[in-house]
């Protein structure tokens, strides 16, 4: 049979365990206080707002009612931009994000269906990008919106000008050849290179 003192511990063990014990409870304090630092120095010192301007995009004239154009701002985003109105007024235009709130597939307009749609869940957005159907529906979700001005038949959208600080002042329009194929039901969900 074994030995019944074998199976105990030795004082030595036993101050091991408790000073292992005790850092652990000291590791797990720091962290959680440190946590809870982080926190409310975000809240007593919340981040600026960035600086928000207007950067050109195409002559308003050049899209025909019902048209959608995608177009890439200096930070890489992409924002469908759709001609609803017959006028060339900024409440003929509206600027939405391309990107579903539901998990970040590239969103296009139906203009046959008068909607925007996700082809990842079957996700539907109304022409003001609110969602009628899907996961996004289902989770209250609606796609971005960026605020639109019309200058002499010029189209603006308002951007964080801090993305424009490399010196382009006006968006670059994607095609779809800039989708190539990669992962899941999207080809535009890849992020293998930047596209412009």
């Amino acid at each position: 049979m074994g030995d019944p003192q074998g199976d105990e511990e030795t004082p030595s063990q036993r101050a091991s365990l408790t000073q292992l014990s005790r850092l652990a409870m000291l590791v797990g304090l720091g962290a959680a206080y440190g946590t809870l630092a982080a926190m409310m120095a975000r809240f007593l010192y919340p981040t600026r707002p960035s600086v928000r301007g207007f950067v050109f995009v195409a002559n308003a004239k050049e899209f025909r009612p019902g048209e959608a154009r995608v177009f890439r701002t200096p930070s890489g985003e992409t924002v469908n931009i759709t001609r609803q109105g017959a006028g060339v007024a900024a409440e003929d235009f509206v600027a939405l994000s391309s990107v579903c709130p539901h998990l970040g597939c590239q969103v296009h307009w139906e203009a046959q269906n008068d909607r925007y749609f996700c082809p990842c869940h079957n996700g539907v957005f109304d022409p003001a990008g609110v969602a009628t159907s899907g996961p996004p529906a289902d989770a209250g979700q609606s796609l971005l919106q960026y605020p639109l001005k019309v200058d002499a038949s010029l189209l603006f959208i308002e951007v964080a000008l801090t993305d424009v600080a490399d010196g382009r002042r006006r968006l670059e329009p994607v095609t779809a050849s800039a989708c190539p194929p990669g992962p899941g039901h999207d080809p535009c969900l890849y992020r293998g290179t930047k596209l412009t």
